[in-house]
């Protein structure tokens, strides 16, 4: 059953993650939290590496079908900082893992609920809220290091705030920011991943539950697509919404768990 479960939430987690672009991460990690499966650790790796095959599937499928939105000079600078800053973030939650054990999921939902907030915030006003156009790749590099470090800090790959960013600073629109935050969450998992290997810190784990979270991950990125092209922007903001109140509840609740449980 717990395998089962592993396969359900990562891939509706996926659909919605290639539906919005934000990865899937945010709502795999929080919900498999949410029913204690596995330890902080090994939810973030499996989080990870469905991320990792979900982003891969989009991408690939999206630079072969020529409905390719990606803006290479913008998005491949902050993938190079979000790869930097993966491995910053990776390190700051062993450091804090291995100082706090249990308290680590409490401060990583505590976190996420705080982003998650700041992002439905954005979303709501982002019609009134002047936006920029930045086009310095040094620039470029230091916003995707620090989404970097936040993403992988909290186990969820990507997740909402790489659309404000691309709201924000680069005034693209609802599915032009999802198709550009996909790339630069394939390019810093990849980079994480390889670093956790490299590093052989890589948390004890089920291969069955590894092996069924990443199917889930490619069948939600193929659902995901679809769906996505079917949709419009007002709608794919108002799913987006809609998930950023369920992920809040649920960090809410899984801080409220962690703390408990510390």
């Amino acid at each position: 059953m717990q395998v089962i479960a592993y396969f359900i939430i990562s891939l509706l987690a996926s659909i919605a993650g290639a539906i919005c672009g934000i990865g899937g991460g945010v709502i795999i990690k929080p919900s498999l939290d949410l029913f204690h499966l596995d330890s902080v650790a090994t939810v973030s790796f499996l989080s990870g590496c469905t991320v990792l095959a979900m982003s891969c599937y989009s991408v690939t499928k999206s630079l072969c079908s020529g409905d390719n939105k990606v803006d290479l000079k913008l998005g491949t600078p902050l993938a190079i900082g979000a790869a930097l800053g993966g491995v910053a973030g990776k390190q700051m939650f062993s450091a804090i893992s291995a100082q706090f054990q249990e308290s680590a999921g409490a401060v990583q939902a505590a976190c996420l609920f705080l982003i998650t907030l700041g992002t439905f915030v954005y979303t709501i006003c982002k019609d009134k809220i002047c936006t920029k156009h930045i086009q310095s790749k040094a620039v470029c590099v230091v916003v995707g290091l620090l989404l970097g470090i936040m993403s992988s800090f909290l186990g969820i790959g990507g997740g909402p705030i790489n659309l404000v960013v691309f709201y924000y600073f680069f005034s693209m629109d609802t599915k032009t920011a999802a198709q550009n935050s996909l790339y630069v969450i394939l390019i810093s998992q990849i980079t994480s991943l390889l670093a956790t290997i490299g590093t052989q810190s890589v948390p004890p784990f089920a291969w069955s539950s590894l092996l069924l979270m990443v199917a889930g991950g490619i069948c939600g990125g193929m659902l995901g697509r679809i769906c996505n092209k079917k949709m419009d922007n007002k709608a794919v903001d108002r799913l987006f919404l809609g998930l950023m109140l369920v992920i809040m509840a649920i960090s809410l609740y899984n801080t409220y768990q962690y703390m408990f449980a510390a």
